[in-house]
């Protein structure tokens, strides 16, 4: 897992680089098995945050950016979608991910 998340992090530095970022959430150090991150509003309109540390991969897409995080055995995970109009904003999310996931270690 950490290698997976590693490799999350390396793609998004290579991407996200030099990139502004529009309602950034404030970044509180933590530790990597608490590393809470804000996602949309679920259907019902309530706040959701998802742990970093148990981020199993993270898709990037011009419509969205899937993360999948708390998979067990038989796909038992769970997934946070984040709506985005382009892949640069899809990297926008890459690199607040990282960042968050940074400063948490």
């Amino acid at each position: 897992m950490r290698t997976a998340f590693r490799n999350l992090l390396a793609t998004s530095v290579f991407f996200g680089v030099g990139m502004s970022m529009p309602h950034a959430q404030p970044v509180i150090p933590g530790s990597t098995a608490f590393c809470l991150y804000e996602v949309p509003l679920d259907e019902s309109g309530k706040r959701r945050w998802i742990n970093l540390g148990i981020v199993q991969y993270v898709e990037a897409s011009a419509r969205e950016v899937k993360v999948v995080y708390g998979a067990g055995a038989f796909g038992a995970g769970h997934e946070a979608r984040i709506p985005v109009s382009s892949m640069e904003e899809a990297q926008t999310v890459l690199e607040k991910l990282r960042r968050v996931a940074a400063a948490c270690r």
